[in-house]
């Protein structure tokens, strides 16, 4: 193949920072071979395996981040503190919440430290503690996870604590993301946000730069509501796309999507004219400039808005939509205004994991919806499913058996990190306000919390106990119960 001009110049720079790596490995793999056969010649089995621990060693921490730098390799995200607060009430999205955990694992990879809190009112059992520390151990070791334990008596107000837990730590961190449990973060997401935030500060200067913020937009899929996608329907998919069901008004533009009105941005920028995202990121300097911002006081919890008279009818959005959008884009609040490229648009779309909300609109008092319109009907939670068959292999179900017969305590070269990725600590107040069923969570959070305690004093192994109570389906019951 022949080359010219600037791609062939391209394409031999590209060879060039090839040759030192591919040099390296190969002189590495000659080493390896030749030292291994004096020591079958020379030496004795005990040295060879004292030998191959110390190369193996030495293997994953080169792969734990040292190959990227000698590749030249650059990420946004290198070297990056980040904060993330997630509010996950009980475990009725688990299967969402593990998604939005693997995310963040993998903005780790990218390169960044990243600290993550759950705030929650259920206590983990260890099996699934030690299941998620498996599945999430950044390379880098870069990777923490504290769950919080707070009361259900704090109901709807669980999405308040991430406030003071930002600005407790404002000073340690660069970047601060607050979010739902169900909300992917991928580190597309957070790399375009920070590359995104300097271009619109040098537009619009550093001392305005407070003024906006780089927004983002939740999407699903629309599969057809009414078919179960089979061997038999999976041709129902053939239209299915990506659709924003938060903002269904036409025309799209200006209805549900507007150019920023205030200039220089309006050519090249656009806000949702309904900006709730369930989410938002901040850097250090924003968060510091909105706390210090005439009527927007970020750093201090409040209600939301309610009626005159009727404070308990809210008017801007339950508490959860207040902090995580309202407080932050409200014209009446911090109105600070939300910004999206309009020529990365794609760049700040995040998967609402749940894929059920686009179902909601057109109905009766939803988005979409007229007086006319189908209801949209909620169920009491008691409804029984057919479940799927018995013989599919559950994620937990193999971590207990792999630990079962292959015992961390006896593995050679890899064992468990004891601290692992995951902290649990009981934050509930005392004394604890009354709710129902407050005696059996209490009694649940006691014994998890002295299950958990015991796991971590033997180093992060699981006993047989924790093993045998390891079905996901009785700690999602015994949860019921409460």
């Amino acid at each position: 193949m022949v080359y010219s001009g600037a791609k062939f110049e391209r394409q031999k720079a590209v060879s060039k920072a090839l040759i030192l790596p591919n040099l390296v490995s190969f002189l590495l793999g000659c080493f390896l071979c030749t030292s291994i056969l004096l020591l079958m010649t020379h030496g004795n089995f005990d040295d060879l395996a004292k030998y191959d621990s110390t190369v193996i060693s030495a293997a994953v921490a080169a792969a734990a981040g040292k190959t990227n730098k000698a590749n030249g390799i650059n990420s946004v995200l290198q070297e990056k503190r980040i904060l993330v607060a997630i509010a996950s009430f009980d475990f009725s999205q688990l299967p969402h919440l593990e998604e939005v955990l693997s995310s963040y694992r993998d903005i780790c990879e990218a390169g960044a430290t990243v600290d993550l809190y759950i705030y929650t009112t259920s206590a983990y059992p260890v099996a699934l503690i030690d299941l998620l520390n498996n599945r999430l151990a950044c390379t880098s070791n870069q990777f923490q996870i504290i769950i919080s334990l707070k009361t259900p008596a704090v109901r709807l107000n669980l999405v308040n604590y991430h406030r003071n837990l930002f600005y407790e730590h404002l000073e340690q961190y660069d970047l601060f993301i607050y979010s739902e449990d169900d909300i992917r973060i991928t580190p597309t997401t957070v790399a375009a946000y920070l590359y995104e935030t300097e271009i619109v500060e040098s537009i619009v200067g550093k001392p305005r730069s407070s003024d906006y913020n780089v927004g983002v937009v939740r999407y699903e899929y629309n599969f057809p509501p009414d078919v179960i996608i089979d061997d038999k329907t999976r041709h129902a998919t053939k239209n299915v796309t990506r659709v924003y069901w938060e903002h269904p008004w036409k025309p799209s533009i200006p209805k549900s999507v507007a150019a920023v009105p205030a200039e220089p941005l309006g050519t090249d920028y656009v806000h949702m004219t309904n900006h709730h995202q369930g989410m938002y990121l901040a850097t250090r300097y924003l968060l510091q400039k909105w706390r210090d911002r005439v009527g927007c006081n970020f750093d201090i919890i409040r209600s939301r808005p309610g009626e005159k008279n009727n404070p308990s009818q809210p008017v801007e959005g339950t508490q959860r939509v207040w902090m995580s959008s309202q407080m932050l884009y409200g014209s009446n609040h911090c109105n600070v205004q939300q910004v999206i490229p309009m020529d990365r648009f794609g760049s700040f779309n995040v998967f609402h994991l749940p894929n059920k909300n686009y179902r909601r609109v057109g109905k009766k008092g939803r988005l979409g919806g007229t007086e006319d319109s189908p209801l949209n009907e909620f169920a009491d939670g008691k409804t029984k499913f057919a479940g799927p068959s018995s013989t599919l292999l559950t994620a937990m179900e193999l971590h207990v058996e792999i630990e079962k017969n292959f015992p961390s305590e006896k593995r050679k070269y890899r064992k468990k990190n004891s601290n692992g990725v995951i902290r649990m600590v009981d934050d509930e107040f005392d004394p604890i306000p009354y709710f129902k069923g407050k005696e059996n969570h209490m009694e649940i959070i006691k014994r998890r919390m002295k299950a958990y305690n015991a796991y971590v004093l033997r180093g992060g192994i699981m006993s047989k106990e924790d093993m045998e109570g390891a079905s996901q389906h009785l700690f999602l019951d015994e949860e019921e119960q409460v």
